[in-house]
């Protein structure tokens, strides 16, 4: 188990390490290319960032989360959400680039690595499934935090749902319209919308298909009794996989200049993944602080017996 801890730390540190430096070729180096020139080996580093960067930073964050998953939730978890979140995501964005639905009309460009039935690269579903699974665990264990009757269980998971949905869809506020207008674009829209390029009907698609995979997810959790409250420090990695990614997105629209995108983000994803994460910590000072009550009580009545 140690070792699997040292290779997911090495994921998560070049995880973020590729996507900083994805943001240096896309906002530096593109727009001057004759940096090139002073650089060491430039010209084949820009090359191999160009060729496989999106697609490395996305396997990186993954392995990272999948190894994280299978570490603190366990294989059976790991493998049915993985099987909920890439089979239910690669379907809709094979449906939306076939037929429009469910997120508008849009077609995928080079960089992203192969593409499924020549339309979807096969990264995208793996960044379904490592931001998804991100995303649900902070908002369920930060609404597990409040606690409650059994009986409103339901409530939570429901809840735990569809915010892991909107955590998920705020990514998506800020990434898409900065990616799909960068001088070198990896997707691209037949009829810009009217929210900076994107269509609305596309927040409407992120918001649904996160609902049913997460929802799935949640199912075949239930059917393998696996009920995941996690504590703050189990939560850290998946808080830093998911600001880390909406840092790059943020990044990206700050230099487009799209300053309503970001602040709907913040609002809607970036503060309430922190707050479910400080949360869980709350819970647990609120645990120990009622913890030496019995002990106490104990004392006072072995006092009063002598």
């Amino acid at each position: 188990m140690r070792n699997i801890s040292a290779i997911e730390r090495f994921c998560l540190y070049s995880h973020v390490a590729a996507m900083a430096f994805g943001l240096a070729g896309l906002l530096w180096v593109v727009p001057h290319p004759g940096i090139l020139e002073y650089l060491p080996a430039g010209q084949t580093l820009f090359q191999w960032s160009m060729a496989g960067g999106g697609v490395g930073y996305i396997l990186l964050g993954t392995v990272a989360m999948a190894l994280y998953a299978y570490r603190t939730l366990g294989l059976g978890s790991l493998i049915t959400f993985a099987i909920a979140a890439i089979g239910i995501s690669i379907s809709s964005e094979l449906l939306g680039t076939s037929t429009g639905f469910p997120f508008g009309h849009y077609s995928y460009l080079n960089g992203l690595g192969y593409k499924v039935a020549g339309l979807v690269p096969f990264t995208i579903p793996l960044s379904w499934f490592y931001l998804g699974l991100s995303a649900f665990l902070l908002a369920r264990s930060g609404l597990a935090a409040g606690g409650g009757a059994e009986r409103y269980n339901w409530v939570r998971s429901l809840g735990s749902v569809v915010l892991g949905s909107i955590l998920l869809t705020s990514w998506d506020f800020v990434l898409d319209p900065a990616m799909s207008q960068t001088a070198l674009p990896f997707w691209y829209w037949h009829e810009p919308g009217a929210f900076f390029g994107m269509p609305y009907q596309n927040f409407a698609g992120w918001l649904g298909t996160g609902v049913v995979f997460m929802g799935v997810a949640l199912a075949l959790w239930k059917v393998l009794k696996f009920s995941p409250e996690l504590d703050q420090s189990q939560l850290t990695l998946p808080l830093v996989v998911y600001l880390a990614n909406f840092g790059f997105a943020l990044v990206m629209s700050l230099a487009a200049g799209f300053y309503v995108p970001i602040a709907l983000g913040i609002l809607t994803g970036a503060l309430p993944a922190v707050l479910c994460w400080r949360a869980t910590a709350q819970e647990a000072i609120a645990e120990s602080l009622a913890e030496p009550a019995p002990v106490i009580e104990a004392s006072v009545a072995a006092n009063k017996g002598s």
